[in-house]
């Protein structure tokens, strides 16, 4: 089970960083086009919506970096963040879905539970 747990985290902390990564690029992009078109009226819109995104994107991120991190310490708490965020990872067809369903499989294992509480 400790493959799997740590499988889990990697594929969590991979996935988190991803969202981080488009979050912020998609931020700097909008932005930047908005500026690069010229019109006052993109400017004002892409300007406001791009953080808007980013953050959104960054909100989804974050807690799959941070439970993937207490699965590889080994962090009881890291359990019970990681069902929470593949519960939401199951809308996020195909990958998210796939990522998932593996991860709370391998959260539910009583295996599983009884390394985290140690």
């Amino acid at each position: 089970m400790e493959k799997h747990i740590t499988l889990v985290a990697a594929f969590h902390i991979a996935f988190g960083l991803i969202f981080l990564i488009a979050g912020i690029a998609i931020s700097t992009i909008l932005t930047g086009i908005g500026f690069l078109s010229g019109e006052a009226e993109a400017m004002t819109v892409l300007a406001t919506i791009a953080p808007i995104i980013g953050f959104f994107l960054a909100i989804i991120g974050v807690p799959m970096i941070i439970g993937g991190w207490g699965l590889l310490k080994r962090r009881s708490w890291a359990r019970i963040l990681i069902i929470i965020v593949s519960i939401f990872a199951l809308f996020k067809i195909p990958v998210g879905t796939a990522i998932g369903v593996y991860s709370i499989w391998a959260m539910l294992q009583d295996e599983t539970v009884e390394l985290l509480n140690q």
